[in-house]
């Protein structure tokens, strides 16, 4: 199998960098690359540039708006905008949404609110998690009752990402209690500003405020803002939770934080020589970058398997689960490096526009807020990889 690019995708991301340098601004680009913390108008700014470039939607289908580009250009655009410092286009209406109303939505609804997600008239937020619902979706308890042309939706959602920002929330919610689990779930589109909805933020350890609890009380929902068929959401959901794997590792991300990592150990001195050159930290940072190239190797497979006409099975949990593994490494080593700096937090530092005094090298004052945000569980996905390969 050959993994290099192709001429004609190799003249493909010379257009993605020149339009990278052009377009990109120079001030979110400082603000990806230190970790700082980008304002809801950060995050516009970018995705009105994309969608100006008709490069936001890069996976949906050109007569929705899309460029109509396959699984390597995608890989190639991904990640050239990952290493150039560009902010992560917010998934929730274009990566999310958008493929299931592309696929499951009626005509109407195509036609309202796909192009209301590509020129950021609606945010979208994703209304799955409650307390005691978490990575057990088939057991979300909202309820939604139908009463006339309106549902009636009563429940609580949790760790809501970015939903203080959102004016849309797409929900699962429970309309048939009699059924399986899984087969009494629907997928609807509830507007955050109807009566009865209710955002309240949750602060994280880091003092941020990026998630947030959502409760509904006798919300009513216009029936036509049911996707698909009643009861039949999970089909959707898990659509959704799959729909885009190919580069699920993230490996523009991490490259972009290796190459950090090894510009802070450059200027952190130890015994008056940099740290890059101390034995011990540097086998831990080539073992790293190994296991790095690796990742990629692999998951450009994946995408040449798709781009053949494929489609990623368990290779995509694989490569989530080292992609995960091998960025939180990276973030521990990045605090070993600044040492005595990863333990003071100063919240003012991950504000723009801070003139106090610097924590550490330069892009230092972030680590340890990065570090405790990427801890999580791989679990779900392990799970995964033994029903898929070994039947259990």
């Amino acid at each position: 199998m050959d993994l290099r690019f192709t001429p004609e995708e190799e003249a493909f991301r010379g257009e993605v960098l020149q339009f990278l340098r052009e377009k990109l601004p120079q001030r979110l680009s400082h603000k990806v690359k230190n970790g700082l913390r980008l304002a809801r108008e950060d995050m516009a700014e970018w995705h009105a540039i994309l969608n100006e470039r008709g490069w936001l939607a890069n996976h949906w289908p050109k007569e929705y708006g899309g460029p109509g580009w396959g699984a390597v250009q995608k890989f190639i655009f991904e990640n050239e905008c990952a290493l150039a410092g560009a902010p992560r286009v917010v998934a929730f209406g274009v990566n999310m949404l958008g493929p299931v109303l592309v696929k499951y939505g009626n005509e109407a609804q195509k036609a309202h609110w796909l192009p209301r997600i590509l020129n950021g008239e609606d945010w979208w937020c994703q209304g799955y998690s409650e307390p005691g619902s978490g990575s057990d979706l088939a057991s979300v308890k909202t309820t939604a009752v139908l009463d006339g042309d309106h549902y009636v939706v009563n429940g609580q959602k949790t760790w809501t990402t970015l939903g203080h920002f959102a004016n849309m929330i797409f929900c699962l919610v429970r309309t048939n209690r009699e059924a399986k689990a899984q087969s009494g779930i629907s997928f609807l589109l509830v507007d955050m500003n109807t009566p009865g909805v209710e955002v309240r933020p949750i602060i994280t350890l880091d003092g941020d405020h990026e998630v947030n609890e959502v409760f509904f009380t006798d919300v009513r929902v216009p029936a036509e803002n049911l996707v698909g068929e009643q009861d039949k959401g999970w089909t959707y959901a898990k659509y959704l939770l799959t729909y885009e794997r190919t580069n699920i590792a993230g490996v523009g991300y991490t490259v972009a934080a290796l190459e950090k990592v090894k510009r802070i150990a450059m200027a952190v001195r130890r015994n008056r020589r940099p740290l890059i050159e101390d034995p011990i930290f540097a086998s831990r940072l080539v073992k790293l970058e190994i296991d790095l190239e690796n990742m990629k190797t692999t998951n450009l497979r994946v995408i040449a398997a798709v781009a053949g006409g494929g489609a990623p099975g368990a290779e995509s949990s694989m490569l989530k689960i080292r992609g995960t593994e091998i960025r939180q490494e990276l973030l521990s080593l990045a605090r070993r490096a600044i040492g005595p700096y990863a333990q003071p937090f100063v919240e003012e530092a991950l504000l723009e526009g801070y003139a106090g005094d610097p924590i550490g090298a330069q892009g230092s004052a972030a680590l340890t807020a990065q570090y405790l945000n990427n801890r999580g569980s791989n679990e779900i996905q392990r799970n995964i990889i033994s029903k898929m390969i070994l039947g259990l």
